[in-house]
């Protein structure tokens, strides 16, 4: 299996280093082409890298091509792309808001994946939901599926409804995870614990809870019950939450992404 990735950012670097390093690619090195010469010199001296900076030298030896560019950059890069590739290429986005009727109409594609990753990826943590058009076998969807869960899991949809739907769950949770850990840095602060002690209590917290919840079947709310007795500290700072309507700003952020992936499709 011959796989190239376009675009050495964040999101494209954690997938080529996600797969380079499972057994799925056999023999061959992945591919990555990109532009900047500063990125193509790093990524040179990786072994199991082939760096390009030519699209005629790699695309079309390509059987998978991961498209992992900025939305803005895509109209530019699928009319370089657009004489180079052939129906039989599997061409998977991880680009927000780019829809498949989109990268089938500018780029000539017709077998299409559309991917929303998440950050995470990069400690292979990730979860990437994903759906194909209508050209892609199941044993397409499988390698492609096998190529995704190598930074975390992935989960199938049925639309693209749910694609954008993901991206204000979990392609955008991270930041608002990241968020929530801010605000409760700055409080450990105010109260004067350090920096060090402020990070360790906030972050252990954090990675303590998401254990308790994966290694049981309880729901976040049992396990609020769990922790807050009536009158007490616990139930002191969900009162307070619950009176600013916390809940209900963090939904309406979820939305204000998903709403946002949304127009972006509608703009391209």
């Amino acid at each position: 299996m011959k796989v190239l990735v376009i675009g050495a950012g964040n999101m494209g670097l954690t997938y080529s280093e996600g797969m380079a390093s499972s057994p799925l690619l056999g023999k061959h090195n992945l591919k990555i082409f990109d532009t900047d010469p500063k990125k193509i010199e790093t990524l040179s001296k990786e072994p199991h890298f082939d760096v390009y900076d030519n699209l005629d030298d790699c695309l079309p030896k390509a059987d998978i091509v991961f498209v992992a560019v900025k939305p803005y950059h895509s109209e530019d890069l699928f009319k370089e792309m657009k004489p180079k590739i052939n129906n039989q290429q599997i061409i998977v986005s991880l680009m927000a808001g780019v829809t498949i009727d989109t990268i089938k109409e500018q780029l000539g594609a017709i077998k299409v994946v559309r991917a929303m990753p998440n950050l995470p990826a990069k400690v292979g943590k990730g979860v990437t939901s994903y759906t194909e058009s209508d050209a892609v076998s199941k044993v397409e969807l499988i390698m492609v599926r096998n190529l995704l869960d190598t930074t975390g899991t992935s989960i199938h949809v049925n639309t693209e409804k749910f694609i954008d739907a993901s991206t204000g769950i979990s392609g955008s949770g991270p930041a608002y995870v990241f968020y929530f850990m801010q605000s409760m840095l700055e409080a450990a602060l105010k109260m004067g614990f350090s920096d060090y002690d402020s990070k360790i209590l906030v972050s252990n917290t954090f990675e303590g809870a998401i254990e308790l919840f994966n290694q049981s079947d309880l729901s976040p709310k049992s396990w609020i019950n769990r922790v807050a007795s009536k009158g007490g500290t616990t139930q002191a700072a969900i009162d307070s939450m619950e009176d600013n309507n916390v809940k209900q700003l963090i939904q309406d952020a979820a939305y204000a992404a998903f709403d946002r992936a949304v127009e972006l499709g509608k703009d391209k």
